[in-house]
């Protein structure tokens, strides 16, 4: 089943975001190549596609998953909540409809 993992950055979180950024985007490329990613990517923190130094707001992940149990462990053992980079993460059943 797909799930949607959807995390809340801390104020000022670029720095942190950077710092583990590689580590981050290598369990995407896992999710990928098995091909279980359906989408992944951050939230601008203003209106733009490159937000420079006003950084990102927090992130979504759309991926297939055995469980939601097994989801959020896998959103638990993110990089990103390790640094501190994200406020909250929720992790919820998702149906795709379109395309």
């Amino acid at each position: 089943m797909l799930y949607a993992i959807i995390s809340d950055d801390i104020d000022d979180s670029l720095d942190k975001r950077l710092s583990v950024r590689p580590a981050h985007v290598e369990r995407l490329e896992a999710l990928k190549d098995e091909g279980r990613l359906v989408l992944a990517g951050p939230h601008p923190a203003i209106d733009s596609d490159n937000p420079g130094d006003a950084g990102f707001s927090g992130s979504l992940i759309v991926a297939e998953f055995d469980s939601l149990e097994a989801a959020q462990r896998w959103a638990d053992a993110d990089p990103y909540v390790a640094a501190g980079v994200y406020s909250q993460v929720r992790v919820k059943p998702f149906k795709r409809v379109l395309p």
